[in-house]
């Protein structure tokens, strides 16, 4: 068992933090909504501090899982930045999602420390981190991965290290690409249904367990047949996520013609007032089209 410390009770932060310490670890968590850290202290018990820095004093690991580029270097080398606190031989796991220049970068920086950094973003969404069953996409030393890994089991489905500081970054990228793809595709599918008088429901019945089946088929196509789009990972976090997969590809030369395409359909969700929905609102814009 280990002294935490946790950075960022969002909706992904706050389950997984609860992991941990239900695991029998000894966490301090710090929020930049103060009374969110005292919802989740009087929930899981553990304690909470005024600055990530006094959050990270003493403890062995720091874990954070805030919203991006800007809140991440904030929470490390900010005023009252955890870095600060934190001594030689300690380890910073960064949950975000977030560029791989970042990640290199507060990398290096903690390296000059001697602070590990790993960079471990996740998928699987809240309900994912509400049942402790997230896959975990790892870049960083072995060694400073190892000892990640031995913790962040609390809330991991699977955990794997993908190669140096940034490849999981890189890696998560990969996976946002994949789902705007998946999410459009069963939007048509669904509107094409719709359009065709057909029951939708029995339509993923049958080709859910073929060659279309997918997690976003199998989790997602109740809500969006009943038209419900108030939960899961919102359209404004997965156009932040998608402008890095596009910024990053300029950089690497990757063509993304299909991701660019359905960014801008996420742009019109947010016109249309859903940036907080869920993803798979993209079926509402087609709706919206006629």
């Amino acid at each position: 068992m280990a002294k935490l410390a946790f950075l960022g009770l969002g909706v992904m932060g706050y389950p997984m933090a609860g992991h941990l310490q239900a695991a029998g670890h000894a966490v301090t968590v710090y929020n930049r909504t103060t009374s969110k850290a005292e919802a989740w202290v009087a929930q899981y018990g553990g304690a909470m501090a005024t600055t990530p820095a006094k959050a990270a004093a003493g403890a062995e690991m720091v874990l954070a899982c805030v919203g991006n580029d800007d809140d991440l270097r904030s929470v490390c080398i900010g005023e009252g930045g955890a870095f600060a606190g934190m001594g030689k031989g300690t380890l910073f796991v960064d949950h975000t999602t977030v560029s791989a220049a970042v990640t290199r970068e507060l990398h290096d920086l903690a390296a000059e420390s001697g602070i590990g950094f790993v960079d471990a973003p996740v998928s699987g969404g809240q309900a994912g981190a509400e049942n402790g069953q997230l896959s975990i996409m790892c870049g960083g030393s072995q060694a400073d991965y190892d000892r990640a890994a031995a913790v962040i089991a609390a809330y991991a489905k699977l955990c794997r290290r993908i190669g140096e500081s940034g490849a999981g970054q890189m890696t998560k990228m990969c996976n946002q690409i994949a789902i705007a793809g998946l999410v459009q595709g069963l939007s048509e599918a669904l509107h094409f249904a719709q359009k065709a008088g057909l029951d939708g429901r029995a339509v993923v019945e049958v080709i859910s367990q073929g060659a279309a089946g997918s997690w976003q088929m199998s989790n997602r196509y109740q809500t969006m047949l009943d038209d419900t789009w108030d939960h899961g990972f919102a359209v404004d976090w997965m156009r932040k996520d998608l402008g890095i997969c596009l910024a990053t590809a300029n950089e690497n030369g990757a063509s993304l013609p299909v991701t660019a395409l359905v960014d801008q359909f996420y742009k019109d969700v947010q016109k249309l007032g859903g940036g907080r929905w869920d993803t798979s609102s993209l079926l509402k814009r087609l709706q919206a089209m006629g």
